[in-house]
């Protein structure tokens, strides 16, 4: 509160004022006020397409606002791009992963930002160490010098934080920042938002985990369709408030549902083993099944083998050793294709990398595992395959003004639909779902969580990939918990508490006994 002639404990450092935004069939923002209040953490949040990413790319000079304008030290200004933006003390860490694979983390880390030695040549031993202390602060001895394509997910978002880290920002933007990260390293970056804070920069902050916004955020708003439904201080805000401004209701909705009949043993796998990169195995000797109707939490921290466990199963890795069944045959076809062919469909935890073609449309991404489904002998039917994607673009709501846009135009939790929806398209007896609510919002994660379970109503088999704990509590049917490649627990969600998960999942890890740290 400001008193008086007293200095304001949070300074506004941004404003954006009456800012409207206009694609070509949809007004993405409109007429839009957000302040960004100086060591606070500012907290956005909103459905999918609700207009949040539109509104932070024009606050770090990604796009250009049609009508409105950006104020900071009570001055218009009009940034040309993310260089302009970054003069003026604004940084941003995408949602969507800006990294090059075939760089290292250092080089990745100052990418036009080089240190240079004489201004001539760069410094690279300078960037290395240089590197190596975002990392020692972010509490990781990921080295300067690995390849980016060869790190984790989880990782790969760690390195994409330090680079915004090193810019010494005064206005942060995080959008989605720990949608990839484990629960440990959640806690590593909350503490580094409240060193932040304490030296007076303004965070921006976007997530789909509410309770993390209640957790850190000081001033709170939230879009819808892209229009402000709510805009105040954070004391006093609980989940229903922010649940009412987003959708209009005041209830989390996980589609619990009445209990039905297994059948019988859909797919088996046994003594599954994947040698890893670095020495060891990534997946070491594991073995689980899941039956006709019934969806199977894997849960684990980052690294645990999970992901690359259901790679194994769609066939991603020939090396790999051990055998696998489906509705009671050998699952051996060499080949992803093979494997869909069969009945298996992943929906990767790696949406833009592996889920998605960036230049095609939503039509085409979404018949892209099916074609065979349309071909006919002069060419594709195209009416036909119109028809079908409409169908699951209306199951899934996806909010698309057509199906014939590129889907890289759609916002990242709708772009996860189209991936899910590609899915499905195949008919598969076995779903893999590795990380599915990853950047969804409350409503999505509903729609998408009502689906698996009128799929596993109708005879699907489902293995459910998950880092948050409410979500394979509320959705399993039956818990696997994996940690260093191994399984270390089995669980029923029924008379199971949290903590046992949690301890399951930290075997083989050095225990973490640091306090959880309040931001205040």
């Amino acid at each position: 509160m400001i008193g008086g002639a007293e200095r304001p404990a949070h300074p506004i450092l941004l404003s954006v004022r009456n800012a409207s935004k206009v694609y070509p069939g949809t007004r993405a923002l409109d007429q839009v006020d957000f302040d960004v209040r100086g060591g606070a953490v500012n907290v956005l949040v909103g459905e999918n397409g609700a207009g949040k990413s539109t509104l932070m790319k024009i606050a770090a000079g990604v796009e250009q606002p049609t009508e409105g304008e950006i104020i900071i030290d009570e001055a218009p200004v009009r940034f040309s791009d993310t260089r302009h933006a970054a003069r003026h003390g604004v940084g941003i860490i995408f949602q969507e992963l800006n990294l090059f694979p075939n760089m290292t983390v250092a080089e990745n880390i100052f990418i036009s930002r080089e240190k240079l030695r004489g201004g001539i040549d760069i410094n690279a031993p300078a960037q290395r160490e240089a590197a190596r202390g975002l990392m020692r602060r972010l509490e990781h001895d990921i080295s300067p010098d690995a390849l980016v394509g060869e790190l984790t997910i989880g990782e790969q978002q760690l390195v994409e934080i330090a680079k915004a880290l090193s810019q010494d920002a005064k206005i942060l933007i995080m959008d989605e920042p720990t949608s990839a990260l484990s629960a440990a390293e959640v806690e590593i970056l909350f503490r580094v938002i409240a060193d932040l804070k304490r030296r007076g920069v303004g965070i921006v902050y976007i997530s789909h985990r509410l309770e993390e916004l209640i957790r850190i955020g000081d001033y709170v708003t939230v879009l819808r369709d892209g229009r402000v439904t709510g805009a105040r201080g954070m004391e006093g805000v609980d989940v229903p408030w922010i649940v009412r401004n987003m959708i209009g209701a005041a209830s989390k909705d996980y589609a619990k549902t009445d209990h039905h009949a297994f059948g019988a043993e859909m797919f088996r796998a046994e003594e599954i083993r994947l040698p890893s990169p670095a020495g060891g195995f990534a997946v070491d000797s594991v073995s689980m099944s899941v039956r006709s109707g019934e969806i199977l939490g894997v849960y684990g921290l980052m690294g645990a083998g999970r992901s690359e466990f259901c790679e194994c199963v769609i066939g991603k890795h020939r090396h790999a050793s051990g055998a696998l069944h489906l509705d009671g045959a050998p699952l051996d076809e060499p080949d992803i294709a093979g494997r869909i062919r069969r009945g298996v469909a992943l929906i990767p935890e790696d949406r833009k990398l592996d889920g998605l073609v960036q230049i095609m449309s939503i039509r085409e991404n979404m018949t892209l595992s099916n074609l065979r489904e349309f071909a006919r002998r002069l060419g594709l039917d195209l009416k036909s395959e119109a028809q079908a994607v409409l169908s699951f673009v209306r199951d899934l709501t996806i909010k698309a003004a057509s199906v014939e846009n590129p889907v890289s135009a759609l916002s990242g939790g709708n772009q996860q639909k189209v991936v899910i929806g590609k899915a499905l398209m195949t008919k598969p007896k076995l779903l893999l779902m590795d990380e599915p609510s990853r950047g969804i919002d409350i409503g999505a994660k509903a729609e998408v969580f009502r689906t698996m379970r009128r799929l596993a109503a109708e005879g699907m088999a489902i293995i459910f990939v998950t880092s948050d704990l409410e979500e394979v509590m509320s959705l399993s049917d039956r818990i696997i918990v994996m940690s260093n490649g191994r399984i270390t627990g089995e669980f029923t969600p029924e008379g199971t508490a949290e903590a046992d998960i949690v301890a399951a999942s930290a075997v083989g890890h050095a225990p973490d006994t640091r306090l959880s740290e309040s931001i205040a």
